[in-house]
This record gives C-alpha cells, structure tokens and sequence, in this order.
C-alpha cells in the first residue's frame, strides 16, 4: 500500500465527510430527536445540489444560491410534514413520497439530468482544488450550524421538539402542538440536508439527479458512528451533534481507504450497508451477549 498516495487523499475525504456530516445533522434532528426514519433526504439533497447549481450557471451570487437551496429543502421538509402529522400518511411513506415528487421537481429545476459548475467559470465558495480554504470553510458552516441548533433547542419551541420525540403522548396533555412540532423539526432537518447538497453540487463541481441515492444510509451512518464514539463520554447536545460531523469524517476515510486498496466499486453501497448495519446492532449486541454474561457470571459469584 501507497502510504504517502493514501495520505494525500485524505483531505479530500475529510471535507466530503464534513459535507456528508452536515446531511446528518439533518437526519439525527429526524432520527434521534423527533424519532421519525424520513426518507426524503434522498431527495432534498438533491433538490439543494439542483437549485443552487441553475442559481449560479445563471448568474446568481453563491451565497444567495445556498440561501435559497436552503429554503427549498424547507419546502420539501414542509411537503412531508403535511402529509405526516395533517394527512395522518406513516412518516416513513411520506418521506417517500416527497422523495418521488422532489425525483420530478429536481429534474424540473435542471431540465436535464446533470449541470456542470466548474471552478474555472463560476466563483464557487468551496472546490476540490482548493483543499485548506474548503476545509475551513467547512469547519465555520459546522460550527455555525451547531451553535445555531444548540441556541434553537433551547428555546421553548426548541423544547416542544425534543419532547414531542422523547414522549409523543405526554407532550399533547401538555397542551404542545404535535403536529406543528413534527412539521417544524422535518422543515429544519431538510434545510440542513439541502444546504449539504448545495456545498456537494459546489465541491464536486456538478449538481446530478442521482447524487441523492443511499444519503439516508450515509447519514445513519455518520449519525450511528457519531454516537458508538461519543456515548460514554458525554450526553451533552454540542458533542453530540460534533460527533455527528466526525462519524462523517470517519466514514469517507473508510470509504476512501477501501476505495484506494481496490475494492470492486460496484461493492462499495453494500459496504455502506454493512457498516450501518454493524453499528446499528451493536448495542444490542453488547447489551445481549456482553452484558449478560457479565452479570450471570457476577451472580454465580456471589
């Protein structure tokens, strides 16, 4: 193995994870705080990609580009929040219905399937060929961003969220809107997602209807690392939220290094599965078959 060849990939690793990561900020505000598997990320990524590249191609300032594929991922996180808590549709369905329409919008917003933006004709904010400045670039949206979700869950509305997650039940006798608070934190998290897709469609230099499929698994993914790291070293939100962007990070140097010792590429979205899979089941695992025994063995003792 090329080790200098494998150090001089790593930058580029660490920022797509720090992108990715910032999808899975989106999808841990669905997945840990409001208990809710929303698939629309497939597709809000997307629509964040596709709407900030056509803004830039046609002339539009960077910035307010990402602004605004920000505010379109809302509207997404809007569709299935309304189909969810007012149509009475499985969160699980709406996402996926959100995901077929948003399939048709994005590819509407690009009127093809993919838009080039290189670095040589656009003034992008972040690109491949500029490694250090996209990195801190990178850092300042991911310290931003958790700041700003650490300020928002502290206020009361930021509360009515959690609780509705943590008890459903409990928060209506409280006299909290559900419903609202459903449609809220699914506005949020796909503004966060399609902000990802924007810095994506910008990194990568193009934006391409398929760039969407398997961002839940990533997410999960980054979301699962996130927390197998940081469990037993804290439960406070800030860290939680950072380890979030580190699982990220973690995920595409794995990826990366798969990648670089020559893994056949069809493979490569099995071997996303298995790592989420592998996270997934192992706190049952340890609570099953590590745990038990532990304290069988202890009662034997005494």
């Amino acid at each position: 193995m090329d080790i200098l060849g494998w150090l001089n990939t790593l930058p580029g690793a660490a920022a797509q994870g720090m992108i990715w990561g910032i999808m899975a900020i989106g999808v841990f505000i669905t997945y840990k705080i409001l208990d809710i598997a929303d698939l629309t990320v497939d597709g809000s990524i997307c629509t964040g990609a596709a709407v900030s590249a056509v803004l830039i191609t046609n002339g539009i300032n960077p910035w307010v580009a990402i602004l605004l594929s920000v505010a379109a991922g809302m509207l997404a996180g809007l569709i299935t929040g309304l189909f969810h808590a007012f149509m009475g549709i499985p969160a699980i369905l709406s996402g996926i219905l959100t995901q077929l329409i948003l399939w048709s919008l994005n590819l509407k917003i690009m009127g093809k399937a993919n838009i080039a933006l290189s670095v040589r004709s656009f003034n992008l904010i972040i690109a491949q060929v500029y490694s250090v400045k996209t990195l801190i670039i990178l850092a300042a949206f991911v310290i931003i961003i958790i700041a700003l979700l650490y300020w928002f869950f502290g206020t009361e509305l930021g509360a009515s969220l959690r609780a509705t997650g943590n008890n459903l039940y409990m928060s209506r006798a409280q006299g909290i809107n559900t419903g609202l608070a459903k449609v809220i934190g699914l506005m949020i998290s796909n503004g966060i997602v399609a902000l990802s897709g924007a810095l994506l469609a910008q990194y990568s230099g193009a934006a391409d209807i398929n760039m969407g499929r398997g961002a839940i698994v990533i997410g999960l993914a980054a979301v699962i690392i996130g927390e197998a790291l940081f469990s037993k070293m804290s439960t406070g939100f800030i860290l939680r939220l950072l380890g979030v962007v580190i699982g990220g990070i973690i995920y595409y140097f794995v990826y990366q290094t798969v990648i670089f010792l020559g893994l056949d590429a069809d493979l490569l979205k099995m071997l996303s599965a298995v790592i989420v899979a592998l996270f997934l089941g192992l706190p049952y695992l340890k609570k099953t078959y590590f745990r038990g025994k532990s304290k069988g063995g202890s009662r034997k003792n005494a």
